[in-house]
This record gives C-alpha cells, structure tokens and sequence, in this order.
C-alpha cells in the first residue's frame, strides 16, 4: 500500500499543517507494520483535504449519520468534520506509535497534524477554557468532560515521553476544567457534560482517576495523588456492580444508576486502580485489579470456534475504541504482575481480525469474527485498532527485556 501520509504532504493549502513525516514502513514486529498500515488507511480515507481535520465516517454520508453520543443533537445542515471524541482517537493513535517507536517522525505528525487540527476544537470563549465537541468556527457546541480527559491523558502521555513542559501545561489546563465540573451532590464526583449536569459517570470518574495519577507521576504535587484516589474511592463506592466487580455506566442525581457496562469503564478503573498500587505499594489495589482483569475478560469475552481454526476466546462485537482503552488496563496490570494470558488473548483477537475483520480499504469492522460487516467504518474505530496495535508492540518489545 502506498503511503498515504506521504501524499498528504503534496496537496494544496495544507502545507502549513503537514510535514515530510510518515509511519515506519514495514517495521519488523508485524504489530507495529499493521499499526503504520492502519493509520496509513485512516488518513487516506477520513483526511479532509486543504485541513488537518478529519471526516467521521468513511464512506463519509454525512447527511446519513447521526452522531447519538452526544448529549444535545445539533441543529442545520450536517457537520462536514469528525466531532471531538472520534477525532481525539487519532491523537492517542499516533502518541502510542511514538512510544512504541521512538520514531521522530510520529512526533512530527502529531506536531504537524494531529495536534493543530485539535486545536480547532479549543473553545476560549467559556472558563475555564476547554475542548469543545465541534470545531469552534461553527455554532457553540457542547463540552464533554471525559472528552477533555482523554485528551488530558494523551497530552501528560507525551509529556513522559518528550518531557516538554508545553505538553504538561495542556494537560493542567484541562485539569483544571474537570475540577470546575464536579460538585458536593452524590458526595463528589465528576459530571459528563458541562451544560447538561444530570449525571456522574464512570467514563468521566476513572479516567480522571487515571490522569490526575498520572499528573502526580509528572509533577510530584501530592494533590494530584490524592485527588486520584478520591476519584478511584468514588467511583467505586457509587458504580461499582459489587456481584461482578465490574462498573456501570453512570449515576444520575435522584441515585438512579445507569446499569450498562462498557468495557473501557471498568478498563479504566482497573488501570486507576494499577497506577494506585505502583505509586503507593497498597496491596488492596492490586486485588482491585486483578479481579476486574478476571472479570472484564470473562464479560466482555466469549467463547469463538472460528472456521478455520482451534477455538479461542473472542472480544465481543462492540465500540472497539472501547476496547483498546480496556486494554490500557490490562497493560498496565501487566506491568506489576507480568501475568501473560489476557494480552495474549488480545493478540490473537488482533491476529485474527487483521485477516477476517477488514475490507478492501483496509478498514476494521467492529465484529472481529468478521462475520457482521458494517456498511460504514467509524474514524475511531480505526483509531483504536492503530492504538492497539502500538500498544501491544510496546509490551512485546518489553518483555524481551
């Protein structure tokens, strides 16, 4: 295949966002060669041409799409351009392909690219500041407090790596929006949207968990530690399914829980729960993890007998960008107890869906067993299969070590 971002670098009025800079061709661990190839398809279908923004849905049909995660549907003429959350996914793509590399040329595409088209989305106009859900040229959109998170994490991730204070004064910056979004109802907690606060979530609570974890690994600031494990505390005292271990999605302010169980919610405690083990040598989280390790794989892995092969434990159809942040859980398990089975089965889910899952544009569907083949591939999914990919290079690197 040829390289997409190569090309990029060609096109017209996008000089000022693009540079020379490309994935590592044909990497010698097959995952980080199927990393480079799948971001070289994100951007060789989903790049809008004379930007650095991204289109959603690829084919694009944007008057036929719907984005139903949002907490207030826009009104007009569709959006030509990927909301927030799905372009952030090419965010943590990249900064995984870097770490897992060291290849400069990934931080010239977050530099050139990623991050420049981020910052079409940073809404100055309200305080705190923040990254709203549309591009800010358009009408004032909705701010979403796990969006922010995510990010929050991504840019204290590339702080680790690059160690450039201007990543770390982004990742406070959003800090500081999470703070303004939580309050003394339900006792604490993090809420999901800025202009709709009627529900704490899981997907804002454990990711904040995880980055103010990681902001204390950064800057030392006993604050953030402590704030981590309060938001750790929370979660689990409200969300928590006390039969399974695992999470449900949210709490609304009458108590009324949300009983959905996405992956990345329980993935993401179990990663807090990790990173509070490492930093504080507390055995009562470590037990925290590795049961919700059991647990995650049990739920949200079933049984598979493919047709042309032994019988292995398959990941559920569902969001896959789900998934990969699940898998920073486990990777971060991994890290204290080096227990080698649930990454295994990662890999032989990405094995298979690598020759099952995808279709001649060399975009994943969101069942791996290849057998349910979306009409339309969603940018993050593609997002999360690069980050996966990355990730699970990195460890396999590491434990040659």
């Amino acid at each position: 295949m040829k390289n997409y971002l190569t090309r990029l670098v060609l096109l017209a009025g996008a000089a000022t966002c693009l540079a020379a800079c490309q994935p590592k061709p044909a990497a010698q661990a097959p995952e980080l060669f199927r990393a480079a190839q799948t971001l070289d398809s994100l951007y060789a279908h989903y790049a809008v041409e004379g930007t650095c923004l991204l289109r959603e849905n690829y084919p694009s049909e944007a008057g036929k799409y719907t984005a139903t995660y949002l907490a207030t549907q826009p009104a007009g003429d569709p959006n030509p351009y990927s909301y927030l959350w799905p372009y952030s996914g090419s965010f943590s793509a990249v900064n995984a392909l870097l770490e897992a590399t060291g290849d400069a040329r990934y931080k010239d595409l977050l530099e050139q690219r990623v991050l420049p088209g981020l910052e079409e989305y940073r809404d100055t106009t309200r305080t705190p500041e923040a990254y709203a859900s549309y591009i800010r040229t358009a009408a004032p959109s909705d701010r979403f407090y796990d969006d922010n998170i995510w990010l929050g994490i991504d840019f204290t991730d590339l702080y680790a790596q690059c160690a450039e204070k201007k990543y770390l004064e982004k990742a406070q910056a959003i800090w500081k929006f999470i703070q303004s979004g939580t309050d003394d109802q339900l006792g604490g907690g993090i809420y999901w949207c800025e202009q709709k606060k009627e529900s704490k979530n899981t997907c804002s609570n454990a990711p904040a968990s995880v980055l103010a974890l990681k902001l204390f690994r950064a800057t030392q600031d006993s604050s953030y530690l402590a704030q981590g494990r309060a938001l750790y505390e929370w979660t689990q005292t409200h969300l928590q399914d006390s039969t399974d271990g695992l999470y449900f999605d949210n709490i609304s302010l009458d108590g009324k829980i949300g009983y959905a169980k996405f992956a990345y919610n329980s993935g993401q405690m179990m990663q807090a729960a990790a990173l509070l083990y490492q930093l504080t040598g507390q055995d009562k989280y470590l037990a925290d993890a590795q049961r919700l390790a059991q647990a995650c794989h049990s739920y949200f892995f079933s049984d598979f007998t493919p047709n042309d092969g032994q019988p292995f434990r398959l990941l559920k159809k569902g969001d896959v960008w789900f998934t990969a942040v699940m898998l920073r859980g486990f990777i971060e398990l991994w890290h204290v107890d080096h227990n080698p089975q649930y990454l295994a089965d990662f890999r032989q889910n990405l094995d298979y869906a690598w020759n099952h899952a995808r279709n001649g544009q060399g975009l994943f569907y969101t069942d791996f067993s290849g057998r349910n083949k979306d009409e339309r591939q969603w940018l993050l999914t593609q997002a999360a299969m690069v980050e996966m990919y990355a990730r699970l290079s990195a460890v396999t690197e590491k434990s040659k070590q």
